[in-house]
């Protein structure tokens, strides 16, 4: 959405609350190739509700990433999600670019909560009758973007691009999944600290929402109720087995903290319902590492009554296995979906 300059070939660098990902892609004759990528993963507290808070582990991780995979470019795509970043679909009267850049600001300042001086603005024309056109609006706080761009500086690294995570995850989907003009789907991206919530209608976006929800609640309710340590808890969370601990317990505890997402989702789907006048949610799309804790796809099923899936964000993207271990990359799939996203970002332009 906000870009910081040119560049061919762009990094797409994801700044999560438990880890940074990185991904690297090519344009081929077939497509797209995965050239590299990287996770490294982040302390507690470095990365709160999508505040970096510790700029220097941040950065050093960074550069780990780019070291390991032997990455040689330094312009890279990042995004920003939560409470700093507002995302709003505007209707107004059918005008010309010049007419609509011009009225953007004070259209701006009906519909945002932040003083308009200490925003970053962005639009984008949806979709255009003969007696409205819908314009998207899109507005970060500048002290967020500098959050994020002072500590890819101290990487060594050029922020060209500052995308909204929500956009990053539709970008990796309409690449791989070649979505239904006409059907409308939910795109759920379940971080760590934040569930980004992107509904689209084909190519379009219809609402989006960031809650501050995740998979550090489920690790949360199993320290507290289980009185185990962070790394015992993640494991658990993630499928594995404790000496002491059954599989009912795990499994009531995980259910609980799922009824909490699923009731944000739900809240988020009434509200576009009640908004959107005729549009019907037909499927749902998931990814992020919280996709990975055991039951919740089902528990989506059962609750919304409809198609739910892992997002795989290597879909149509080539994987040489010369170069990858694809059961690695199959494992890590869902938390890779925002900087592949990103990453696509290179190939925006010719």
């Amino acid at each position: 959405m906000f870009g910081m300059g040119k560049s061919k070939s762009l990094i797409g660098l994801d700044i999560g609350s438990s880890s940074v990902k990185a991904v690297e892609l090519k344009k081929t004759k077939q497509g797209y190739e995965l050239v590299s990528f990287g996770i490294e993963p982040l302390a507690q507290d470095t990365v709160v509700d999508g505040a970096i808070m510790d700029a220097p582990a941040v950065a050093e991780r960074i550069s780990s990433i780019f070291d390991s995979q032997k990455i040689k470019i330094k312009d890279v795509a990042t995004s920003v999600s939560g409470h700093s970043v507002i995302v709003k679909r505007v209707p107004m009267p059918v005008m010309g670019e010049d007419e609509l850049y011009d009225r953007i600001q004070a259209e701006a300042s009906q519909h945002i909560p932040f003083d308009i001086a200490d925003v970053n603005l962005s639009h984008q024309l949806l979709e255009t009758t003969d007696s409205q056109m819908d314009v998207l609006l899109v507005a970060v706080k500048k002290d967020k973007i500098l959050n994020h761009t002072n500590v890819l500086a101290q990487a060594g690294k050029t922020p060209v691009i500052v995308d909204i995570d929500a956009f990053a995850l539709e970008n990796c989907f309409e690449v791989n999944y070649d979505p239904d003009p006409a059907q409308v789907v939910a795109l759920l991206n379940i971080g760590a600290s934040v569930m980004n919530i992107n509904i689209i209608r084909g190519w379009t976006p219809l609402f989006t929402r960031d809650v501050s929800v995740g998979g550090n609640q489920y690790t949360d309710a199993l320290q507290k109720e289980l009185d185990l340590n962070y790394e015992d808890a993640e494991r658990l969370k993630m499928g594995g087995t404790l000496p002491g601990v059954t599989d009912e317990q795990r499994s009531s505890i995980l259910r609980s903290v799922s009824d909490i997402l699923i009731l944000e989702i739900q809240k988020t789907f009434d509200f576009f319902r009640a908004t959107a006048s005729g549009e019907n949610i037909r499927r749902i799309v998931v990814a992020g590492g919280t996709a990975r804790v055991p039951g919740l796809l089902d528990l989506l099923r059962e609750e919304f009554g409809m198609p739910v899936e892992e997002l795989y964000p290597f879909r149509k993207i080539v994987v040489n296995p010369g170069r990858h271990d694809e059961e690695k990359i199959r494992e890590m799939a869902p938390r890779l979906a925002i900087a592949v996203g990103l990453a696509l970002r290179s190939f925006d332009t010719p």
